[in-house]
């Protein structure tokens, strides 16, 4: 004890530091210890690995089947993080009775994962993604028919766009995500992406006729030279 509390006093932030300390309380039967100890650590305002130290906590509360407390533990780390992952993982367990809740608590969570992903600034579509896809994996193994049918009308369509480069130079294309319920979202980016085009196509033909009227001018100019030269 004496020689972890001296590491941790040199280095506060490393993760795995925390854990050899809390599993060896936990190993001479220390348990609220242990527990005190992981809460210390998730304290640290700065930490290397600070997903192992909280994937450790919330382990340790579940090998203590005390599901609720895990329970807070993944809602504390959603608050910081907000991590996809996270809520998978939360997801997963509420999966798994006896301490998960239950189907329907799995569908909550994942569906509050949803909700939340997209209401991020930039839609969150390519984590709603991943979070879809484990969703319907779930469904598939633990789920019902009529679970796997909700997830699949989420499921987002793969379209092709085409955006600026970086230095305003050209075009590039890209691949992004329409999901059924961004509809209004959807077709306001495609009313963006129609102006653009039409802008570039303002652009092109404006050149045009820029390179047009210099042709113009030096023919002009031409039949001006020849003009002086007879006179002379």
């Amino acid at each position: 004890r004496a020689v972890y509390g001296r590491y941790l006093e040199c280095l506060p932030h490393s993760c795995r530091a925390w854990m050899r300390y809390a599993d060896l309380e936990r190993s001479v039967g220390e348990i609220e210890r242990c527990r005190a100890l992981h809460e210390l650590a998730v304290s640290q305002p700065s930490l290397d690995m600070p997903e192992l130290i909280w994937k450790s906590y919330i382990d340790f509360e579940l090998s203590e089947s005390d599901g609720d407390a895990a329970r807070r533990l993944y809602s504390r780390l959603l608050e910081r993080t907000g991590h996809v992952r996270v809520w998978i993982s939360w997801a997963q367990f509420e999966g798994r009775p006896p301490l998960g809740g239950g189907r329907d608590a799995a569908r909550d969570v994942f569906s509050r994962a949803y909700d939340a992903l997209k209401d991020r600034e930039d839609g969150g579509r390519e984590d709603r993604v991943l979070l879809l896809d484990a969703w319907r994996l779930w469904e598939g193994e633990h789920g019902t028919p009529s679970g796997q049918a909700e997830v699949e009308a989420k499921m987002p369509r793969r379209v092709r766009r085409r955006r600026r480069t970086e230095d305003g130079e050209g075009w590039e294309e890209y691949f992004d995500y329409h999901f059924p319920d961004d509809g209004a979202a959807g077709s306001n980016l495609r009313i963006l992406e129609m102006a653009a085009k039409w802008k570039q196509k303002m652009a092109e033909a404006n050149d045009d006729d820029g390179s047009d009227d210099d042709d113009a001018s030096d023919d002009d100019t031409d039949e001006g030279d020849g003009s002086d030269g007879e006179s002379e």
